[in-house]
């Protein structure tokens, strides 16, 4: 088979624009991907929560900027109000960042807590401000705005029931406070809505009535909007799963549609080498169909893996070098250099035989002399280092530089089962002869692809 150009090194892991290894977010994109639709929407409403809590931190830190502007013209009453409401708020939404914030997940009461604590808060508000002042000025504040504020963050974090129950809670409480001004006396009802706007005795049941009526529709609206979320994300979820099992289906079909150009290929070499000894040298000839019958049966038998031990892999290529030194009659040694923590990594079935037939065939054959093939396997902190190297005629040519069928197979099925995580680099050696070197992930559970390092999220 015609030799391989050189290519790049490993690089290391690549990196963002603020230095940060890109790899953490892989393997965050990659954990995302394994989980269930729910727990993505989970996953998801968790970030989202922890976004709002600092949104909550700083509007609430404008509204008491705005509390002090509004002060000089405010009772000591009314500024006290404000300061017994907002300051608490405003403490325990800080306190959660020491308290959940480092945490992998927030605990999940809290995405009920929080806009339960806002809408109580506003409720506080109004009711304080119609106890210490009068009921007209509590239902007049800008601050009843705020339930529809907070409503609109449901979808945002909440669950449908979750967004329900905060939604009923606004309603109830305004209701509430409507409720109890008009029975403690303090708020009058006018049954005139004009009447109501043009004066200071009382307010309209139109006018409570139709603000009641908005509050329920915006949380209808955001109660269904966060069911409508819940129900895309659940679909999206599902048909991106089924869309990555259908690629992985496709990539175990090209890597056995690779594996198997293997075996005819080498099959087709030996048979030849067999042909060329059964009239010159009948004995040779009939050892190597015997090697051959041996080869066949142990690489058959692990036809349907994907992935063997490196061990196992060793075995198969020693028939295999058994079969050529017999061809070779002394010209060709084979040694092997074998790590023994590195005989349990699990390798792609059939990748050293190619690269040996390789170096065999293009580097130690057209030499009367022969020559000496050498395979070594260890860990380093890269992972697998696989290297086959002889030291026969090198490059004949630049102009014939090409990728044979045993090469580029090889290099197409690391990088199908292994993404950027592998690297093949096939050069002439300086001191003569060729060389080729894999690098792959060291691992020792079967894997159909491992996430590149440097793969960005």
């Amino acid at each position: 088979m015609p030799r391989e150009v050189p290519r790049e090194v490993p690089r290391e892991a690549p990196r963002d624009a603020t230095g940060r290894d890109r790899s953490s977010e892989s393997d965050l994109a990659s954990e995302a991907r394994a989980l269930l639709p729910s727990e993505v929407l989970a996953h998801e409403r968790d970030r989202a929560e922890r976004m709002l809590n600092v949104v909550r931190v700083a509007v609430l830190a404008l509204l008491g900027v705005a509390a002090l502007l509004y002060a000089p013209s405010l009772t000591p009453a009314l500024n006290r109000v404000n300061r017994l409401v907002l300051l608490p708020t405003l403490a325990w939404s800080i306190l959660q960042v020491p308290l959940f914030h480092r945490r992998r997940r927030l605990p999940r009461w809290l995405r009920v807590v929080n806009p339960l604590v806002d809408i109580t808060a506003v409720s506080c508000i109004i009711g304080g401000y119609g106890l210490v002042s009068t009921p007209i000025l509590a239902l007049q504040s800008p601050i009843i705005t705020a339930y529809f504020i907070i409503i609109a963050a449901l979808p945002v974090a909440s669950t449908t029931r979750k967004a329900a129950m905060v939604s009923g809670l606004a309603v109830a409480e305004y209701a509430a406070l409507v409720i109890g001004f008009v029975v403690s006396g303090r708020l009058a009802l006018v049954s005139s809505p004009m009447a109501a706007a043009a004066g200071a005795s009382g307010v309209s049941p139109l006018d409570e009535g139709a603000r009641l009526f908005l509050l329920a529709c915006a949380g209808a609206v955001a109660t269904y909007a966060t069911h409508w979320q819940e129900r895309l994300s659940t679909r999206y979820a599902e048909a991106s799963r089924a869309s990555e099992q259908l690629q992985a289906r496709l990539d175990q079909a090209q890597l056995q549609t690779l594996k198997l150009q293997l075996h005819p290929h080498f099959l087709f070499n030996t048979l030849n080498a067999i042909t060329a000894l059964i009239h010159r040298a009948p004995e040779r000839a009939e050892r190597m169909v015997a090697g051959l019958s041996e080869l066949l049966r142990i690489s058959l038998g692990h036809a349907s893996e994907q992935e063997i031990t490196l061990e196992r892999e060793v075995e198969v290529l020693a028939h295999y070098v058994a079969i050529q030194q017999e061809r070779f009659q002394g010209r060709l040694t084979v040694r092997m250099d074998i790590a023994p923590d590195a005989r349990r990594a699990l390798v792609p079935n059939l990748i050293l035989q190619p690269l040996v037939e390789n170096a065999i065939k293009h580097g130690i054959g057209p030499r009367a002399s022969g020559g000496v093939v050498e395979v070594s396997a260890a860990r380093s902190l890269r992972g697998l280092v696989v290297t086959v190297r002889d030291d026969g005629v090198g490059e004949p040519s630049p102009l014939v530089r090409r990728e044979g069928v045993g090469l580029a197979n090889s290099r197409a099925r690391l990088a199908s089962l292994y993404g950027d995580a592998q690297q093949l680099v096939a050069a002439p050696r300086a001191d003569g002869g060729f060389e080729v070197w894999i690098v792959l992930p060291f691992h020792t559970e079967p894997a159909a692809r491992i996430v590149a390092a440097g793969l960005s999220a």
